[in-house]
């Protein structure tokens, strides 16, 4: 039976906030060139102006099935719709002044395939070898020797975090929460860049 990525179960366990975020909120965005499924490697700590990251476990394929248990694990299923509803609300996060980015520890190959088959317009970053989340400490998770990125979503400014999304639940509401933050904390346009 082929399962519906762009579906959430309505069973589905939420998470629950263990504090593993609680020390993001001031720190700095890690000088890291992370590769981008728009070509050229991306470093987000160099990037001026307000940065929206959404940082998923792993976005699922049409031909690949999910790891054994993926809808029991509290905030691993999600990732597509969460994706979608970004790419839906992509405009209007560019229109308050952010630049947004998907972030996973999935291969950039998979990430173009995603990408590509989700019409996404904006750019997937790779953290495949895990110095992102590293530097962070951000929290993971082990599901079949693969190491993911618990689900969350941080605003930077100026390369400083300012808000973290944590846990992000229901994942198709994501992109919601961070326009009503953006809505919240207007960003001057011509602040952007530090000009």
């Amino acid at each position: 039976m082929t399962k519906d990525l762009h579906a959430l179960p309505a069973d589905l366990p939420p998470p629950v906030d263990d504090g593993a975020c609680d020390h993001l909120t001031g720190m700095r965005l890690p000088r890291l060139a992370l590769p981008s499924t728009a070509g050229d490697p991306v470093d987000l700590a160099a990037l001026p102006g307000r940065v929206v990251v959404y940082c998923f476990p792993r976005a699922g394929q049409p031909d690949a099935p999910s790891p054994a248990g993926w809808d029991q694990i509290p905030g691993a299923r999600g990732c597509t719709p969460q994706s979608l509803a970004f790419r839906d609300h992509h405009q209007k996060i560019c229109a308050l002044h952010a630049t947004l980015f998907g972030l996973s520890t999935q291969s950039p190959a998979a990430q173009a395939e995603i990408a590509a088959r989700l019409g996404l317009p904006f750019p997937l970053l790779s953290d495949a070898g895990l110095a992102f989340a590293r530097a962070l400490d951000l929290p993971t998770f082990e599901v079949e020797g693969l190491i993911m990125i618990r689900r969350l979503t941080l605003v930077a400014t100026e390369g400083a975090i300012e808000k973290v999304f944590y846990p992000v639940f229901p994942p198709d509401r994501s992109a919601d929460e961070v326009i009503v933050w953006l809505l919240a904390h207007p960003r001057r346009p011509e602040l952007a860049g530090g000009s």
